[in-house]
């Protein structure tokens, strides 16, 4: 993989983030720290484990370990310690690279960054020849920890060249999307390693920041995003003409219908979609946006609907471990989302999520892990997570057990995005006859109105 990514005119600027970085400078850094690896321990066959912020040092370390024969295994900088504990304990990464010196602020799309390597007592080799490892829900549970061969990697990056419109050498990418998934980093980092695209990661994350990184460069530009940012570039002033954006490129959840239009409407070109899995990467995209809400499948892509559900044929299960063995069935992967193939031209419409992984702000959200966390908390008696709109959990105490101290664990134990944005809190949760907690939100928020009342009332006496 690293020979791919690194080949190519050595003074060509392959990244832009504090300063230009161009490939002989970047071959050198990838150098020194493939020279820190190997001094630390690290293999041909190791693995490695890295938990860094969107950085040279994140690129370098990557393609470094990748460079040893090395898995790699990604985790985003985001999880607190509870999360990347039980992510660590599933992969059994050797060893770890982590921050210890950073420079940026929360809206900067980019980190100064100086790291560490550390060796992790009771760290295995990898037990099967994939160079990647990342998580589809952000830390542990059956069927989350995702492995990728260097074969598959290339055999997207073959997908990729063949879209047309999509950036190659002469053109530039603005990279919103989270390098640690599969969008922001096949789509954006190797593609425009491998591609000759220049790309470009944002000083400020704001809808200003994003249009001056467009503006920045005297080439095309082709943003890479998540439908929030699509909707964020559409909100408020009418902007300054940007005549360098191409397009804008969005994938990780369903946009909404208006988004599109509206965007074309304020910058006169398209908003393109893609439709992926971690497991896979890109499957079916529409980049002109001509095709929406349908998209189209990518080249050698097989899809099938089967009693409403999106089934893709892969040659082999892409779960490392513990896996549901119903998530693969004789060389086609269930893709738990919702939707439909035209017959005549085999155009896939997506219809959105069948299980409890949902998407917020393009970052994937496990209601069922949010829920056994919830549940595991002292002082909780019962929980029950549901996604209306908002991530939003229902919940019983015991023992004295105070909201607040529940949001204090929860701090602890889940990435800020996961976090339930409200904890309801009821005498008892709602059940079935048989006993199961209730999940209607229906139900759930008349139990909640109920209490309320309840309230209310011993208040006025």
């Amino acid at each position: 993989m690293d020979t791919v990514l690194l080949a190519g005119d050595p003074g060509e600027v392959c990244l832009r983030l504090v300063s230009p970085v161009d490939r002989a400078a970047l071959r050198a850094v990838v150098g020194e720290r493939e020279a820190a690896l190997r001094a630390a321990g690290l293999g041909a066959g190791g693995t490695v484990a890295l938990r860094l912020p969107p950085s040279l040092e994140f690129v370098a370390v990557l393609l470094a370990g990748w460079r040893i024969g090395a898995q790699v295994a990604l985790l985003d900088h985001r999880l607190t310690e509870h999360e990347v504990a039980g992510a660590l304990d599933r992969v059994a990464a050797q060893f770890v690279v982590g921050v210890v010196s950073s420079r940026g602020h929360r809206l900067c799309g980019y980190a100064e960054v100086v790291s560490s390597v550390t060796a992790r007592p009771g760290g295995l080799p990898a037990r099967m020849p994939h160079a990647l490892v990342q998580f589809s829900s952000g830390s542990t549970g059956a069927s989350k920890v995702i492995a990728r061969t260097a074969g598959d990697l290339v055999a997207e990056l073959d997908r990729y060249d063949r879209l047309p419109g999509f950036p190659r050498r002469g053109e530039r990418v603005v990279v919103l999307a989270s390098v640690v998934h599969v969008l922001g980093l096949v789509g954006g980092l190797l593609n425009g390693l491998h591609a000759g695209a220049e790309l470009v990661f944002p000083r400020r994350l704001t809808a200003e920041g994003i249009l001056a990184a467009v503006a920045g460069g005297d080439t095309p530009a082709t943003v890479l995003g998540v439908p929030f940012h699509a909707e964020l570039l559409t909100s408020g002033p009418e902007p300054a003409p940007v005549p360098l954006l191409r397009r804008m490129v969005v994938a990780g959840e369903l946009v909404r219908p208006e988004v599109p239009p509206r965007f074309r409407e304020r910058f006169g070109v398209p908003l393109g979609t893609m439709y992926g899995m971690t497991e896979v990467g890109v499957i079916a995209t529409d980049l002109d946006g001509d095709l929406w809400p349908a998209v189209r499948p990518a080249h050698g892509v097989e899809l099938k609907a089967d009693g409403g559900e999106l089934w893709l044929r892969v040659p082999a299960s892409p779960y490392l471990g513990l896996a549901d063995p119903t998530r693969f069935v004789d060389g086609w992967l269930r893709t738990r989302d919702a939707g439909a193939v035209d017959p005549g031209t085999g155009d896939v419409t997506v219809l959105g999520r069948l299980d409890s992984q949902i998407s917020v702000g393009g970052l994937k959200v496990d209601l069922t892990e949010v829920e056994q966390v919830l549940s595991g908390v002292d002082g909780v008696a019962e929980a029950v997570v549901l996604f209306d709109g908002t991530v939003r959990a229902y919940l019983a105490l015991s023992g004295g057990g105070a909201v607040e101290a529940v949001e204090a664990a929860l701090a602890g134990r889940l990435a800020a995005f996961k976090r339930p944005r409200e904890l309801v809190v009821l005498p008892v949760l709602p059940r079935t006859a048989t006993g199961k907690i209730v999940r209607d939100p229906v139900v759930l928020r008349a139990a909640r109105d109920r209490a309320d009342a309840v309230a209310a009332t011993a208040a006025q006496a």
